[in-house]
């Protein structure tokens, strides 16, 4: 665990981090893309980081990789890539770097050295792990094989290298109905998410077949609360992402993965939206659709809020929290996830 005082007295010893409204005026086409959801007090405390951290990564010759979860100041402020699980894993293995910053969780990190074992990536805080990812192990993939001979393993890309390593195939929520569907056995199994899982085999002509795992952001959400926020506020179109209950999914006008919400409002452009999903989605979108009304309440991932720029900073800065994975395991695993990523570009996803 980072010692932040430790982290605190050095990076000040090297960068003047001191809240600067004058230094966060001229960087005014970094803050124009967040404006409407950070404040400018805030934006003077933000701004030393984005400079430091944007001018340490030509030196390092690094990118930041940003999930959409991510809090404004870092997607918007220091990120070079953006997206969802899938468009971050075809980024890693894509990009041109020597050090590759993960600002997002674990899993996501482990996956950039698997597709890039060459590059150095970086976890801000080793500690944000995922919920859905500690629900399934590697003897959890063999159980379930057990359990139904000669079905293919369909994991989740929100797991760890070793389950990854143990499964057929990678699916992310925007692909997974039709990785499912491209399996040639009848029955399938999903791991580890069962809402994903139940939402997929309402979609699939498949036997899809589930680990009970869930994430706790997604969870959460009821078909009773979409309901009774319907009647509180009509009119709001509801978009929820598939890893909430299928009940849930069936209430909302639409749903789709975080790479799907995001096309949806940019088509749809409703009056007033509510997002059923990771609080920060509303957050780095809003200033692109000004006139769409993000409203209503949301659920924050405590793991993906663990990434702050401080922490970024931190590790360009000294180098420290480098990802690696076994060997062994990473070409396990990086099979299932280029089988992935191949199958979706020939399915044109």
């Amino acid at each position: 665990m980072l010692d932040l005082t430790h982290v605190r007295t050095t990076l000040s010893d090297h960068y003047d981090l001191t809240p600067s409204p004058e230094l966060a005026a001229s960087m005014q086409d970094i803050y124009a893309r967040m404006d409407r959801v950070v404040a400018p007090p805030d934006w003077a405390i933000y701004a030393p980081y984005v400079k430091a951290i944007n001018a340490l990564k030509k030196e390092r010759n690094a990118v930041i990789l940003g999930h959409n979860y991510m809090t404004p100041e870092i997607f918007h402020g220091v990120s070079d890539f953006v997206g969802d699980s899938l468009q971050l894993a075809m980024k890693a293995q894509d990009v041109e770097a020597d050090v590759i910053v993960q600002a997002g969780v674990h899993f996501m990190a482990e996956t950039s050295k698997i597709l890039s074992p060459s590059k150095t990536v970086l976890m801000p805080d080793m500690q944000a792990g995922c919920s859905l990812a500690e629900s399934i192990t590697a003897e959890g993939i063999e159980e379930m094989r057990a359990k139904y001979p000669g079905a293919p393993v369909v994991t989740y890309v929100n797991t760890t290298a070793e389950v990854k390593a143990a499964s057929d195939i990678c699916c992310t929520s925007s692909n997974a109905v039709q990785i499912v569907n491209a399996m040639e056995s009848d029955t399938v199994i999903m791991t580890p998410d069962q809402y994903l899982a139940q939402n997929v085999a309402n979609e699939s002509f498949k036997n899809v077949v589930y680990w009970p795992g869930s994430c706790i952001v997604h969870e959460q959400y009821t078909a009773k609360d979409l309901r009774d926020f319907r009647e509180w506020n009509p009119g709001t179109r509801l978009i929820a992402h598939p890893e909430c209950p299928p009940d849930v999914v069936a209430e909302a006008d639409f749903s789709g993965s975080t790479s799907g919400i995001l096309k949806y409002v940019h088509d749809e452009k409703p009056e007033k939206a509510m997002l059923i999903t990771e609080c920060s989605m509303a957050s780095n979108i809003a200033d692109e659709l000004p006139e769409v009304d993000f409203v209503g309440p949301c659920n924050m991932c405590p793991y993906m809020k663990k990434i702050t720029l401080e922490k970024v900073l931190w590790v360009l800065h000294t180098m420290e929290n480098q990802v690696e994975v076994d060997a062994q395991v990473a070409d396990k695993a990086r099979l299932s996830v280029q089988r992935m990523i191949d199958l979706s570009r020939k399915l044109g996803l």
